[in-house]
C-alpha cells in the first residue's frame, strides 16, 4: 500500500505531509515563493517530495529568487527569437551579475529594432502564463530532440560540459533535461535543454528588460563561430527594474574608457594591439601620484623593495606549476638561445622564454639567492611589476581586463608561528591604505580550492584556509564564500569594495601559500639551527594599477581628490594684462610639485570657464585686474562656488594643506572644512 503521508523539515521544523504534496501545495497562500531548497539544492516548486526532505522555500526578490527568474526570463527571450526568427540556432543562456544572456547562430546581426520586438514578444509570452515543465530524457532522446541544433548536441556529447560556467546551466553532470513551456491548453510551445529550476510560470517575470546585442565567439574561443548574444535583466519590480537602470544610465557617464577619451588620460593604439593601454600624460600624472603613495606607506611598513624582468626561462613556470595549470592565459614561448653550426646542426639547444605571466616566482629565487636566517622574517619584497596575460581579445576590456597589466605585488615569507599576526596586520595595512584612496564599504570573500586544479596536500590546504577565514571573521568585515575560487597554489581573501553607486569591485587580495616554498625548496635557519620551510603569503594590494585606476576614475566620475587630480590647479587669465601675475603664482605651486596648466588660448572668458568645469579640476585660479592689483587670486570650484580676492600666499598655503589632507575638494564649503582641522 503506498504511503499517505511523508515526514519532512520544512524551514527547521518536522512536518507531516501528503505524499503527494509538492512545493506547490505546501506554498500555496504565498505568492512570492517561485521555488525551494531541496536538501540543500534550489529546486522547482512541481518537485515531488520525500520522506525525510528538508524544504527551505526561496521568495521571488532573494538572490536566488532573482537568480531563478532572470533564467526563466532567459528561455522567454529564446523562445520570443525562436518564433520571431525560426532559423536561428541556439547556444547557452545563462544567467550573469544583475542579468542574464543568450546567445544565438542567425543570419545576420540583430538590429535594435529587432530587440524591440523581442521584448514586445516576450512581454506577450509572459501574459500566457506558460508553465515551466521539466522532464529528465537520455543522451539518445537529447540528440533527437536537439536534431538541427548542433551547438546544443555538441553539449550534449561534452562529457565535461557540466564544468564550464556558462554551459552549467543547461548540463548536469549526472542526467540530462528538458524544460517544456507549455500553455493554458496544456500544449508544448517551446522547449530547451536546461537543468533547471525555473519559475512556476512565466506571470513571475515580474520586470524585464532587453538591453543590448554584441558578438560572441562560441564558448568564448576564436577558433569557434561568431554568435550573437542577446543581454537583458529581470527584477522582482518594476521600481527596482528602474533604480537599476538609473545606476547603469549613472555607470555609462562614469564609464572609465569614456572618461579616459574625454580627459586625455589614456587610450588603445590599434598599432600596439588590444589589452594593451598607453598612458598620456596626464593619465600618468595620476599612476604616478598612485605610485609614490604607495612606495611611501610600504617603506613604512617595512617592505624591502625588488625588480625583476619582464621575461625568463620556461622552466622557472615549470617549478612554480604555471605552465601546468596557467599556460592557457599566457603568451606563446620565443625559442631563444639555440646555436647551429655551418651545416644548421644544433650545436647548443636553446630555451623557451616566457612573458611572465607572474611576480612571485622571480620573487621566490631572490628569497633563495642566499641563505636566510629566522631573524630576517617576516621578510617583506614589494614591486610594481608588469605582468602579460593572453586574455582572449573578445575579454578585453578597457583597463578593467588588459593584456599587460602592472601589479603592486608583495610576497611576505614568515614563520607559521608569525603566519596568523602577519595576515591580520596586512588585511589592516590594506585596508587603511585603500580608504586613503577614498574606498570605505568593503566586505571580504573566501576563495576555496577548485577540486580539479590544485597541488600540496588537503591538510595544507585545510590549514590555509581556516588561517585566512579565521583572519576575515576577526577584521569584523562580512565574509561571504568563494567555493573553487582559489590559484591552484592556495586559498585567498579578496576585498570587495562598493563605489559611489554601489557597484562592487575586486580591489586587494591576499593568497596563503604552503605549496610554491615547497616546490622551490625555500629555507630558512630556525633557532634551532634546524632548516625550516617558511610560509608564502601572496598580496596585491590594487590588484593592477591599471584596474585600480580605472576603478578609482569611475567611483570619482573623473573628478579626483586634489591629491591624485591629473591637473590639480588650471589658472585662467581674465585678459593678457595680468598673464605674468597669474604665471607667477603657478610658477611657486609648481616648484611645490603641484601639477598646474594655464589656459593661453584665445577663447573668450565664458568659454575657458565652461572648458575648464568640464576638465573637472579641483582648483580653477582666476586672475582679474583687481586679484592681480591687490597680489591676489580668486579660486573657482566644481560647483560653481568661487572664493575671490585670496592673497597668493594664503592661497599658495592653502591649495598645499588641501592636496596633503587627500580629502574632495568640489566646493568652497569642502575647501574651509579641509583647511578648518
Amino acid at each position: 500500500m503506498a504511503q499517505s503521508t511523508i515526514s519532512i523539515t520544512l524551514n527547521g521544523e518536522a512536518k507531516e505531509v501528503d505524499a503527494s504534496q509538492t512545493g506547490v501545495e505546501l506554498f500555496a497562500d504565498d505568492k512570492n515563493i517561485i521555488a525551494v531548497r531541496l536538501n540543500g539544492e534550489p529546486r522547482d516548486l512541481y518537485t515531488p517530495l520525500a520522506d525525510g526532505d528538508v524544504v527551505e522555500p526561496i521568495a521571488l526578490d532573494s538572490e536566488d529568487g532573482l537568480a531563478i527568474m532572470r533564467h526563466s526570463a532567459t528561455h522567454v527571450m529564446a523562445q520570443a527569437v525562436q518564433e520571431l526568427f525560426p532559423d536561428a540556432k541556439l547556444g547557452v543562456g545563462p544567467v550573469i551579475k544583475d542579468g542574464f544572456y543568450y546567445d544565438f547562430e542567425v543570419a545576420k546581426p540583430f538590429t535594435p529594432d529587432d530587440l524591440k520586438e523581442i521584448e514586445k514578444h516576450m512581454q506577450r509570452i509572459v501574459k500566457e502564463s506558460q508553465s515551466f515543465r521539466r522532464r529528465v530524457v537520455t543522451e539518445d532522446e537529447a540528440l533527437a530532440e536537439e536534431e538541427g541544433q548542433p551547438f546544443k548536441i555538441e553539449l550534449i556529447k561534452d562529457k565535461e560540459a557540466h564544468l564550464d560556467p556558462a554551459a552549467a546551466t543547461e548540463i548536469a553532470e549526472k542526467e540530462l533535461s528538458f524544460y517544456d513551456n507549455v500553455n493554458r491548453d496544456g500544449e508544448v510551445v517551446w522547449k530547451d535543454l536546461c537543468r533547471g529550476p525555473h519559475l512556476p510560470n512565466t506571470r513571475y517575470i515580474k520586470a524585464f528588460k532587453i538591453q543590448r546585442s554584441a558578438a560572441a565567439y562560441w564558448r568564448g574561443s576564436e577558433k569557434n563561430p561568431m554568435l550573437q548574444r542577446i543581454y537583458g535583466t529581470a527584477f522582482a519590480s518594476k521600481d527596482d527594474l528602474k533604480a537599476y537602470m538609473t545606476r547603469m544610465e549613472e555607470a555609462a557617464k562614469r564609464d572609465h574608457r569614456k572618461l579616459g577619451q574625454e580627459m586625455d588620460l589614456f587610450s588603445f593604439p590599434d598599432e600596439i594591439g588590444p589589452g594593451l593601454a598607453v598612458f598620456h600624460p596626464k593619465g600618468a600624472a595620476v599612476i604616478n601620484a598612485m605610485e609614490d603613495y604607495s612606495r611611501e606607506q610600504h617603506r613604512k611598513h617595512h617592505y624591502s623593495f625588488v625588480q625583476t624582468p619582464h621575461i625568463t626561462k620556461g622552466g622557472l613556470y615549470e617549478t612554480s606549476g604555471h605552465l601546468q595549470w596557467y599556460k592557457d592565459a599566457m603568451y606563446p614561448p620565443m625559442h631563444l638561445d639555440e646555436e647551429h653550426d655551418e651545416n644548421g646542426n644544433v650545436t647548443k639547444p636553446g630555451f623557451d622564454y616566457y612573458l611572465k605571466p607572474m611576480n612571485c616566482p622571480m620573487h621566490n629565487l631572490i628569497f633563495k639567492s642566499r641563505q636566510r636566517s629566522y631573524k630576517e622574517l617576516p621578510l617583506r619584497l614589494f614591486e610594481f611589476g608588469t605582468v602579460y596575460r593572453y586574455e582572449k581579445s573578445g575579454e578585453v576590456h578597457g583597463l578593467t581586463r588588459v593584456r599587460g597589466l602592472t601589479q603592486d605585488d608583495s610576497h611576505i615569507y614568515c614563520t607559521r608561528e608569525q603566519m596568523k599576526d602577519e595576515l591580520k596586520s596586512l588585511l589592516t595595512f590594506v585596508l587603511n591604505l585603500l580608504k586613503d584612496f577614498g574606498l570605505s564599504d568593503f566586505y571580504l570573500e573566501l576563495s576555496t580550492k577548485d577540486e580539479h586544479k590544485y597541488v600540496g596536500s588537503d591538510e595544507i590546504w585545510e590549514e590555509a584556509t581556516n588561517t585566512l577565514a579565521e583572519v576575515a571573521k576577526e577584521s569584523g568585515l562580512t565574509l561571504v564564500a568563494d567555493p573553487g575560487g582559489a590559484a591552484f597554489y592556495g586559498p585567498k581573501i579578496s576585498v570587495q569594495a562598493r563605489d559611489a553607486i554601489g557597484r562592487t569591485w575586486q580591489v586587494s587580495t591576499i593568497q596563503l601559500d604552503f605549496n610554491l616554498p615547497e616546490r622551490f625548496q625555500l629555507e630558512y635557519i630556525a633557532a634551532d639551527g634546524t632548516h625550516q620551510r617558511p610560509v608564502m603569503i601572496h598580496r596585491a594590494l590594487f590588484g593592477s594599477i591599471e584596474r585600480f585606476f580605472a576603478v578609482l576614475l569611475e567611483h570619482y566620475a573623473g573628478a579626483f581628490p586634489a591629491w591624485l587630480a591629473p591637473v590639480q590647479v588650471l589658472g585662467i587669465p581674465v585678459s593678457d594684462d595680468v598673464s605674468d601675475h597669474l604665471a607667477g603664482f603657478v610658477k611657486s605651486l609648481e616648484d611645490e610639485m603641484v601639477r598646474c596648466e594655464i589656459d593661453y588660448s584665445d577663447d573668450r572668458f565664458g568659454k575657458k570657464i565652461r572648458n575648464a568645469s568640464k576638465s573637472k579640476t579641483p582648483f580653477i585660479i582666476i586672475v582679474g585686474e583687481e586679484d592681480a592689483s591687490k597680489n591676489a587670486v580668486s579660486f573657482r570650484f566644481r560647483d560653481g562656488s568661487q572664493l575671490n580676492g585670496v592673497p597668493v600666499d594664503e592661497a599658495k598655503a592653502d591649495i598645499l594643506k588641501a592636496i596633503r589632507k587627500r580629502v574632495q575638494v568640489n566646493s568652497v564649503d569642502d575647501f574651509k572644512a579641509a583647511l578648518a582641522d
